[in-house]
C-alpha cells in the first residue's frame, strides 16, 4: 500500500505545480471540458513518469468532475434516459482504453488527432454559437449517437484523455442536437464514468500516486465548482471561446510531443 501512497518522493515544488496546474485545468474542464490538456502535462512537469502521471491525473480529475456533475444534476441539466446507458458504455470504453494504454505506445493516436483537430476547429469557427435549445431528431437516432460517442470517446479518455469533454460537447450538441446545458450535464456524467473506469484500471495496475492525486483533487474540486457555475450561467457565450482555446492548446501539445 505504501508503494501506491508514495511511489516517489513528494516535494514542495511538485505540490505547487500540481495545485496550480490542476486548478486551471479543472476550471477549463468545468466550463467546456478538455481540462486534461492542462492537467496531464502538469503531472509530467511535476516529475511523474507517463503511466503514473496518467493514472494520478484520473484520481484528481474523477473527484473534481464529480463536483461539476453534481451541479448540473442539481440544476436539472441531465437527460437520464440517455445518461444511464452512457455511463455503462463510458465505463466499458475507458476500461478497454486504459488497458490498451498500459500495453501500447500512444503516438499513433496523436498523429490521428493532428488530422481531426483542424476539422473540429473549422466546424466550431463556422458555428456562431452552440445551440441553447434542443433540435428536432428521432429519439432512437439521438440515443444511438450519444451512446456510440460515449463508448468511443470514453475509450479515448482511458487511452489518452485530453480534449474528451470538448469532443463530447461538440458531438452531443451538433450531431445529437441537444441543447448546450443538457449536453454539458450529460458530458459531465459520461466524463465522470470514463474517469472512474480508467482510474479503477490504473489502480489495479499500481499506477496511481495516491497522496499527490488526493492533494490535486482539492484543487480540482475548486476549479470544477467555479467553472461549471460559469457554464450554467453564461451558456454558449463562455463555452464556445473556451472550446476554441482547448482545441488550440491540444494541437500545440500534440505537435510539440511529436517533434
Amino acid at each position: 500500500m505504501r508503494a501506491m501512497l508514495f511511489p516517489m518522493e513528494l516535494t514542495p515544488r511538485m505540490l505547487l505545480i500540481v495545485v496550480i496546474g490542476v486548478f486551471l485545468a479543472s476550471f477549463t474542464d468545468g466550463v467546456a471540458g478538455g481540462g486534461g490538456i492542462i492537467s496531464v502535462p502538469t503531472y509530467f512537469l511535476a516529475g511523474l513518469p507517463a503511466h503514473l502521471a496518467l493514472g494520478t491525473n484520473k484520481l484528481s480529475s474523477s473527484i473534481g468532475t464529480a463536483v461539476s456533475t453534481a451541479r448540473f444534476i442539481r440544476g436539472g441539466y441531465v437527460d437520464w434516459k440517455l445518461g444511464v446507458p452512457s455511463v455503462a458504455l463510458a465505463l466499458w470504453g475507458a476500461h478497454l482504453g486504459t488497458r490498451l494504454q498500459l500495453a501500447l505506445d500512444e503516438s499513433w493516436l496523436k498523429w490521428l488527432l493532428l488530422i481531426v483537430l483542424p476539422l473540429v476547429a473549422f466546424f466550431v469557427l463556422r458555428q456562431k454559437q452552440l445551440p441553447e435549445e434542443r433540435g428536432e431528431m428521432p429519439p432512437a437516432r439521438r440515443a444511438a449517437i450519444v451512446w456510440i460517442a460515449s463508448f468511443l470517446v470514453g475509450g479515448y479518455d482511458g487511452f489518452y484523455g485530453p480534449g474528451t469533454g470538448t469532443f463530447l460537447v461538440l458531438i452531443f450538441c451538433n450531431l445529437a442536437k441537444m441543447d448546450l446545458r443538457t449536453a454539458s450535464g450529460n458530458v459531465k456524467l459520461v466524463n465522470l464514468a470514463s474517469n472512474v473506469g480508467a482510474l479503477a484500471t490504473s489502480l489495479a495496475a499500481g499506477k496511481v500516486f495516491l497522496v499527490l492525486g488526493l492533494i490535486g483533487a482539492v484543487a480540482s474540486i475548486a476549479g470544477h465548482y467555479i467553472g461549471s457555475g460559469m457554464a450554467i450561467k453564461n451558456g454558449s457565450r463562455i463555452v464556445r471561446p473556451v472550446i476554441l482555446v482547448v482545441l488550440v492548446l491540444l494541437a500545440v501539445k500534440v505537435i510539440t510531443e511529436l517533434i
